[in-house]
C-alpha cells in the first residue's frame, strides 16, 4: 500500500517488550505490597497507558497509582528498558521504508525519553523522523494524545499508524488515520477487529510485502 507517512507504535510492534515491562509491574506492585502470583496476568500492561493499568486493574486511587508509577519507573529506566528485543526483520524493514522514501515516526504510551533510548540502544532511532510518547507528568499519555503530537511535527496527509493493541486503532480513528493491526504482538484478531483496524497483518515479512 503506498502511504508516505507510518506511524509505528514501539511495544509488541517494533519491540518484544514483555519481559522488561512485566518485571517492573512485579516490581511495583511489590513495593505497593501487591502480590501478583500470575506473571502472565501482567501482560495486560504492555500497550494501555501504564497510569491507567494500576488504577483500573488493582483499583488505586490518584496517590497510590502515582507512587506505583515512580516504582514502575525506577526498574524499568534502570533494567528493564533493556529486557526486551527487535522483532525479526524489524531493522531491515524500516531502513528498506527509508530507502523507498517513506517518512517514519514512533508513536508510544512509553515516555518520550524512554523510546528514544530504546531505539538508540537497536540502532534504529535514524529511521525516524519522529519519536513522540508520552510525558512523564502526565499530561500527555493516551495514544491519541501521541498520535496528535506526533502529527504536529509531521506534513503529510497519506498516513497509516500500525500497532498491535486496540488503543492503536482508537488512536488512529481519533486523529482521522487508517490503521494496521499486527498480530504478532500483545493483541489478538478480536481485539484488532473491535477496534476496527483498516487491515490486519500476521507477520513482519506480510507486512513488509503491504507497505513495500
Amino acid at each position: 500500500m503506498d502511504y508516505d507517512t507510518i506511524l509505528f507504535d514501539l511495544d509488541g510492534t517494533l519491540i518484544e517488550s514483555a519481559e522488561g515491562i512485566v518485571n517492573a509491574a512485579v516490581f511495583a506492585l511489590e513495593k505497593m505490597q501487591i502480590k501478583e502470583i500470575d506473571r502472565k496476568a501482567l501482560l495486560k500492561f504492555v500497550g494501555p497507558p501504564l497510569a491507567d493499568s494500576f488504577k483500573i486493574f488493582y483499583q488505586m486511587n490518584e496517590a497510590d497509582v502515582k507512587q506505583a508509577v515512580i516504582y514502575f519507573r525506577e526498574y524499568y529506566e534502570a533494567k528493564g528498558i533493556f529486557e526486551n528485543q527487535l522483532y525479526d526483520g524489524i531493522s531491515d524493514l524500516l531502513f528498506d521504508l527509508n530507502a523507498a522514501g517513506k517518512q517514519l515516526a514512533i508513536a508510544t504510551s512509553k515516555t518520550e525519553q524512554s523510546a528514544r533510548i530504546i531505539a538508540h540502544h537497536f540502532k534504529i532511532d535514524t529511521a525516524f523522523k519522529v519519536i513522540a510518547g508520552a510525558t512523564r507528568d502526565q499530561k500527555r499519555s493516551t495514544k491519541s494524545e501521541v498520535i496528535a503530537y506526533c502529527l504536529e511535527q509531521m506534513k503529510s496527509k497519506n498516513i497509516v499508524m500500525i500497532g498491535d493493541r486496540k488503543f492503536d486503532m482508537i488512536g488512529a480513528k481519533a486523529n482521522h488515520l487508517k490503521s494496521i493491526g499486527v498480530l504478532y504482538g500483545y493483541g489478538n484478531r478480536e481485539e484488532l477487529k473491535a477496534a476496527h483496524a483498516d487491515h490486519i497483518i500476521s507477520s513482519v515479512a506480510q507486512l513488509r510485502t503491504y507497505l513495500i
